[in-house]
């Protein structure tokens, strides 16, 4: 089985990618163990300049989705459990 790169998925882009590596994220794998949630909380706190936007990018990497229907679908809840883990976009 080959690894699917982050350039291979839908959504992320160079600076995208570039954040993730900053984390050590370089595959769907990897970013699949972390979760969206995860990653983007890992990259808030690794100093990044993370958006709610990546958020819907990275859960959309994930699930195959294109980043604007994760934000309009998905919202409530990642916003919520954001708030419960005490993390502010």
């Amino acid at each position: 089985m080959s690894v699917q790169r982050l350039s291979d998925l839908r959504n992320l882009g160079p600076r995208s990618i570039a954040m993730l590596e900053t984390i050590g994220i370089r595959t769907h794998a990897e970013l699949a163990r972390y979760g969206a949630i995860d990653a983007f909380i890992a990259l808030k706190n690794a100093n990044q300049a993370a958006t709610l936007n990546l958020l819907w990018a990275l859960e959309g990497a994930l699930t195959d989705r294109d980043w604007r229907q994760v934000a309009r679908d998905d919202k409530l809840h990642f916003l919520t459990e954001l708030e419960l883990r005490g993390v502010l976009p």
